[in-house]
């Protein structure tokens, strides 16, 4: 065989498409079982972009680099799911989504996170702020909150329960009293304020 032959031969076999049987996710790289029409091959390290992690599911359709052309030492370098991924996207927009279609959308004009009905949990902050130019705005049947309030947070330090506790026991002076059985200042108030 010719060195041109097998160049030629070694160049021809430097990409392959497979579909991904298995994920090891445990180590400092993502190992792949990958299958394809010629072989089944185990722990095949898979290549990300930084900043990024995800498992695939059974199935994903996987492209393998097979370096200087030697099938004993592929990696995979890209991945998809044909079942699973988000479809529409107008030019310019992202999206990242996962097998059971959640996901946060970056469109011209916003951003839009869809949970599909499963809690969104904030882990981990010292502090959370929004910066919002117009309001925020929270439909929900509910809103609770675990420690205090405070409104007007810039020039206020009183909390809420302050002045929940403040109102349940305060009273006022009543004027122009007439004398006798009169008290000179008003109940408490009858219902308290929780």
């Amino acid at each position: 065989m010719t060195a041109i032959s097998t160049l030629y031969r070694r160049a021809m076999m430097m990409l392959g498409v497979g579909r991904a049987t298995l994920t090891n996710d445990a180590g400092g790289v993502q190992q792949i079982q990958y299958e394809t029409s010629l072989e089944v091959k185990n722990n095949t390290p898979r290549l990300m972009e930084f900043g990024f992690s995800s498992s695939l599911p059974p199935d994903a359709d996987v492209l393998i680099a097979y370096l200087s052309g030697d099938r004993s030492n592929a990696v995979v370098i890209a991945s998809g799911h044909k079942g699973s991924r988000k479809t529409g996207l107008n030019s310019g927009e992202s999206i990242l989504y996962n097998l059971w279609g959640m996901h946060v959308k970056l469109t011209e004009t916003g951003l839009e996170i869809d949970a599909v009905g499963q809690p969104v949990t904030v882990i981990n902050s010292t502090k959370v702020t929004i910066v919002a130019s117009e309001e925020i705005y929270a439909d929900t049947p509910v809103l609770k909150c675990a420690g205090d309030i405070i409104d007007n947070a810039g020039s206020n330090t009183t909390t809420l329960k302050n002045l929940r506790d403040t109102y349940n026991v305060h009273d006022h002076v009543v004027r122009n009293v007439q004398s006798g059985g009169s008290s000179p200042t008003s109940e408490k108030p009858g219902e308290k304020v929780e």
